[in-house]
Parts: C-alpha cells; structure tokens; sequence
C-alpha cells in the first residue's frame, strides 16, 4: 500500500468510528475542506505535518497517537521505488 493511502485509511476509520463526515472533520479541525478532501482523495500525497496536526487534534489525539497504528508502523519506505 502507497504510504499516502495509510494516512488516508486511518482518517477514515477514525472517521467512521467517531460517527464524522469529512467536511465535519475539516471544521472541527480548522482547515479548509477542500484540503482535506484533497488529502482524502488521494490528490495530496504529501499533507503538511501542521495538516495532520490539526487533524489529529479534531480526533482529540496527539500527533503521536494519530501516527501510531500497525499499517504505518510496519511500513518500509525501501519497498518504494524511485520515481
């Protein structure tokens, strides 16, 4: 799985368990929609670690915490090839 499709796997699930749509994500968390469906959509493979932190914050998690899950944590950055 491509590393920016982990990041968007745990938003949706923290989504789904927390009963939150991602536009009531994006306004709990302070960021425009649009970024976030961006983000979601696969369109920004790379979110700024401020993004994330905000987003992390609208799960009441630390940055830490919302970083911390088996998909992420088991992921290879060598299984990447050069592009």
């Amino acid at each position: 799985m491509e590393y920016s499709k982990i990041y968007v796997k745990r938003i949706r699930q923290l989504c789904r368990e927390r009963g939150f749509a991602i536009n009531k994500l994006a306004k709990m968390a302070g960021i425009n929609q649009s970024t976030l469906d961006n983000i979601v959509r696969g369109l920004t493979k790379d979110p700024r670690v401020a993004t994330l932190h905000k987003v992390a914050l609208a799960f009441n998690m630390t940055l830490a915490e919302f970083l911390d899950f088996d998909e992420l944590n088991d992921y290879s950055f060598e299984d990447e090839s050069d592009e």
